[in-house]
């Protein structure tokens, strides 16, 4: 062996125990449009933002245009997007369209935006429908066939009866997450499915336990906390309508706080934080048959 290739065995030795140590993000990006076969390695980042609900995810992509030969991608563009890390199998994060193009500099950059395939124009057409006896997994198949997605459903929401709703000059997707907001859940489209999900839970749509992640400051060199009391609820409140007197009457369950001697030192500083602010109350705007209900 020659001293050459000793210290060339020596560098990827070495290389290969710092990737080892430490994690290298990774991404792919491929298109059938032959102008951006050569976007990958004129990449600066990618940044993708995964939203809740019936908000289309987005992905920008910032390309190095500093010698002015990037060619401008066609709006419409659809992107097949995977991320990860190097010397990993990549994710796939799923397909985009491209929407929005702007260049700016020196130095001259390109940003490209694209926007989940996933999301289409028929989601906002409004409909009159009746939902009459049925269950929750009778109505998000329904509306999942309808756009050519596949139902996932919670188990536990599969079979919650539901009497009678109205659809009234609404779209399928804003009477989805009327319903979840009613049950606690949560309705997307992700990746050609629509989910009917309970948040929080730790599993799968199918209820498939999720891995667990240890997440340390070692592991990054920012971080942000920020704490809402708009989804943090300290009880529920109900109505149920009594046929005896023709009124409607209300039921209230509210969290019960725990009898302590004294507090912990802590106390002070987390407060309600973690359980939401007092009197904040979520109103259910279903009016029951009965107090059972």
């Amino acid at each position: 062996m020659t001293p050459t290739d000793a210290i060339t065995l020596k560098i990827n030795s070495y290389m290969d125990t710092l990737n080892d140590a430490v994690k290298m993000p990774d991404f792919s990006i491929t298109t059938g449009e032959d102008e951006l076969n050569d976007l990958n390695r004129r990449v600066m980042s990618v940044s993708m933002t995964d939203n809740r609900g019936f908000e289309a995810d987005q992905v920008v992509i910032s390309v190095d245009d500093t010698d002015g030969e990037v060619q401008l991608p066609k709006r419409g563009t659809k992107l097949a997007v995977s991320m990860g890390w190097k010397g990993e199998a990549l994710i796939y994060k799923g397909l985009y369209i491209v929407d929005e193009i702007s260049h700016k500099g020196p130095p001259d950059r390109l940003d490209i935006t694209a926007s989940s395939a996933d999301f289409r124009a028929e989601f906002n057409v409004k409909r009159e429908v009746s939902w009459h006896d049925v269950t929750v997994e009778r109505v998000v198949s329904a509306i999942a066939h309808r756009y050519g997605l596949k139902a996932q459903i919670s188990e536990m929401l599969m079979d919650i009866e539901i009497d009678h709703a109205d659809q009234t000059d609404e779209s399928d997707m804003s009477f989805l997450t009327r319903m979840a907001d009613m049950l606690g859940a949560i309705a997307t489209v992700k990746n050609g499915s629509l989910l009917f999900i309970l948040p929080g839970g730790g599993v799968t749509a199918d209820g498939k336990a999720l891995p667990s992640f240890s997440l340390t400051r070692s592991h990054g060199d920012r971080h942000r906390f920020r704490i809402s009391d708009r989804q943090a609820y300290t009880g529920v409140k109900a109505y149920w309508l009594d046929l005896n007197f023709g009124k409607k009457k209300k039921v209230s369950v509210k969290r019960r706080k725990p009898a302590t001697s004294k507090k912990e030192k802590s106390s002070s500083r987390e407060g309600d934080y973690m359980e939401g602010a007092e009197g904040n109350v979520y109103v259910l705007r279903k009016t029951y048959q009965n107090e059972e209900a």
